[in-house]
């Protein structure tokens, strides 16, 4: 991958807020909006979702889950070329108190203040989506298949 193409998926990553969450329902696909925070080392992506949301009994239900995490669009004669990581994953939920939990708490209300209140609800929680693979277009002509661990590599830069 070029340095360029390295650079806005940080970009991508450390700026995006939502993400496309896909869950299976009834063995079908769905897709929901969730609002992220992805570990320092993109080694993990965090969502702080209510567990009444159908996608969090979803998760519940079938661990297997992708991300949809794109450039926004800003208007360009073609969307198609937008810059947009695709991400195979498990869902795992983030027991209150367990080693983690308090730094990604803290990381999702650096990141979305208004989400501190939600933390006190007994129906919201956090999950962590762990990328199993990710393909990613960064642009056109433009595609990579990723590994955890490239993620992890891309993080570092």
């Amino acid at each position: 991958m070029d340095a360029h193409s390295e650079k806005l998926l940080i970009n991508i990553l450390s700026n995006v807020r939502i993400a496309a969450l896909g869950t299976i329902r009834d063995e079908a696909p769905r897709v929901s909006m969730v609002t992220f925070v992805p570990a320092k080392d993109f080694s993990a992506y965090y969502v702080h979702v209510s567990r009444l949301a159908q996608h969090t009994v979803d998760m519940q239900k079938n661990k297997q889950v992708s991300l949809l995490i794109a450039e926004a669009d800003d208007g360009r004669a073609d969307p198609q070329s937008l810059a947009r990581l695709s991400i195979r994953a498990a869902a795992e939920f983030m027991e209150n108190g367990e080693p983690g939990y308090a730094p990604v708490k803290a990381l999702y209300i650096e990141r979305f203040p208004q989400s501190e209140p939600l933390f006190n609800l007994a129906d919201f929680g956090l999950w962590r989506i762990k990328p199993k693979g990710a393909r990613y277009v960064a642009g056109l002509s433009k595609a990579f298949n990723l590994t955890p661990e490239a993620l992890q590599k891309i993080a570092q830069r």
